[in-house]
């Protein structure tokens, strides 16, 4: 079990699914959890009061991770709350958006897929970045769409992905004479609303056959991870893309 105590962390998109469940896990295990959400305040408040159960410390804070304004106001509640350091970052933010083809998308679609997938990691980790000292942890959100290229019509999205896994990979380099760890993790089929909204039952009854371990995987098996990653209990390992997919691809 890691210890989180004594550490603030912000979670991007951490009101709901994979997101809900890396902010129920790092406050269970010590932290101070910011958590961020887009357009759904009910997703937000459920989740506090799943961290408020067992005690933990949590807010909440609305804000489109595509705005600096909003990326800016996320990280001064952040801090005007806990105070002027902050020790964990977890980059969640992301989506599918839809499935198409290169025929079936324009510029406009294409954009705003790199940039709520990729651009993201870069505009917050640029904001939160100046409060953190030596033992500090980055998790971004890779997919395992960045290693195959996706499923039909997740072109954009996955070139997004893979995208934040190099970017991943700079931001060790980057970070590592500061003693800022960057890592990030790479689910592959997971139980989520993700799924549930862009992957056909009878596909992922595929998927889960074909998988070694016979199952998709869940949120808190993904939440476990990112908490190991971001505690001390990692503290040799940047850089790393960790994958999570039950072993249905490896690398």
């Amino acid at each position: 079990m890691v210890n989180l105590e004594g550490k603030v962390a912000i979670v991007t998109g951490g009101a709901r699914d994979i997101g809900r469940q890396v902010s129920i896990r790092l406050a269970r295990q010590g932290a101070s959890v910011c958590l961020n959400y887009f357009d759904n305040p009910e997703d937000a408040d459920e989740t506090l009061r799943l961290i408020s159960e067992f005690g933990g410390k949590a807010i909440k804070v609305q804000g489109d991770m595509t705005k600096p304004e909003d990326i800016n106001r996320l990280v001064e509640t952040c801090v005007k709350e806990y105070g002027p350091q902050i020790d964990i970052l977890v980059n969640v933010v992301g989506g599918l958006v839809g499935r198409k083809t290169i025929n079936e998308m324009d510029e406009a679609f294409w954009d705003f897929v790199v940039t709520l997938n990729m651009k993201t990691v870069f505009m917050v980790t640029k904001a939160v970045v100046p409060y953190m000292k030596s033992g500090a942890s980055i998790v971004n959100f890779a997919s395992q769409a960045a290693r195959d290229g996706g499923g039909p019509g997740a072109g954009a999205y996955a070139a997004a992905k893979g995208g934040v896994l190099t970017y991943t990979r700079s931001l060790a380099k980057e970070f590592g004479p500061k003693g800022i760890r960057v890592n990030a993790v790479s689910p592959g089929m997971i139980s989520t609303t993700f799924h549930d909204k862009f992957t056909k039952p009878e596909v992922r009854q595929m998927v889960a056959n074909n998988t070694p371990l016979r199952r998709e995987g869940k949120a808190e098996e993904v939440a476990d991870l990112v908490a190991y990653l971001a505690s001390d209990s990692a503290s040799f390992i940047t850089g790393a893309c960790v994958e999570i997919n039950g072993g249905t691809y490896f690398v």
